[in-house]
């Protein structure tokens, strides 16, 4: 398992990557427009430390309230094999918040709430069941 990103909800983009980037010195590495979810993802990181890890400041391009730590998003690891990981947890007592589905991508939830985001290494593994056809349990 390999740590990614943590994951923090802005109200202000520019304001946002002004205190990161200008003020305490990290570097966007990339960004994705999603004008279908009315969102921007943007990716900082340390100089020299992209593949280490990042935090992904995610701006909703619709107005909306982040009181009580809402703002604070998830924490993400890439494995290696993302049906073998989620069966493991699933067999620990851990529920499967967001199956992945997609063989790509997962959500639990920490004893504390805590969303972890869970990535397959390399990219999607062919959809297989049950996790296909498995629906989202809770908030994740």
């Amino acid at each position: 398992m390999r740590f990614l990103h943590t994951m923090v909800r802005v109200t202000d983009i520019d304001q946002s990557l002004d205190f990161y980037c200008n003020k305490l010195g990290l570097k966007e590495v990339r960004r994705k427009e999603v004008p279908q979810g009315r969102y921007t993802l943007v990716f900082l990181a340390a100089p020299g430390q992209a593949d280490v890890a990042e935090i992904e400041l995610t701006y909703n391009w619709d107005p909306e309230p982040y009181g009580e730590g809402r703002n604070f998003g998830h924490l993400a690891f890439e494995v290696e094999d993302i049906y073998a990981t989620c069966e493991r947890l699933m067999a620990g007592g851990v529920t499967i918040n967001r199956p992945p589905r997609d063989g790509y991508m997962a959500f639990v939830r920490s004893p504390d709430n805590v969303s972890v985001e869970l990535l397959q290494k390399g990219g999607p593994k062919a959809p297989a069941e049950p996790w296909a056809s498995m629906a989202n349990t809770g908030k994740w």
